[in-house]
């Protein structure tokens, strides 16, 4: 099962970027707006900084490595993710990157736990099987 090999091997600092990407995509649902201009903004942000940073990871040697497309796929996405969500979240009277709202709060850190611990009973299950059967 793919979803299970990708659990198996997620890193932990992959690990925390889906963290942050469950309470962006959250607050993206809580305080969602259609308007068209919050989201090309977005884009627009996210076209320019996503450049900046690939033009950042570039060594300054003439060899260049190529980017990992799921790496490039990040550098561009993070800063979507920061733009549209202090878009979406202004005067909504959060304190830093928390709702004032328990309720969102409870769901935003119920929802990681519920997945840190699926991530975390996948990698004992799979160190279960590579452990092999008990001697009994």
């Amino acid at each position: 099962m793919p979803l299970r090999r990708y659990l198996q091997n997620l890193s932990t600092g992959r690990t925390i970027l889906w963290c942050y990407f469950i309470w962006w995509a959250l607050s993206i649902i809580h305080h969602f707006d259609p308007t068209p201009r919050i989201w090309l903004t977005s884009l627009g942000l996210s076209g320019i900084i996503g450049f900046a940073l690939i033009i950042s990871t570039q060594s300054a040697s003439a060899v260049r490595a190529r980017l990992d497309l799921w790496v490039v796929f990040r550098l561009f996405l993070m800063p979507f993710c920061v733009s549209s969500f202090a878009a979406l979240v202004k005067d909504a009277g959060y304190l830093l990157v928390f709702p004032p709202s328990w309720s969102e709060n409870a769901t935003g850190i119920g929802l990681i736990a519920l997945f840190l611990l699926l991530v975390w009973g996948v990698k004992k299950h799979a160190t279960n099987d590579r452990a092999g059967p008990a001697a009994g």
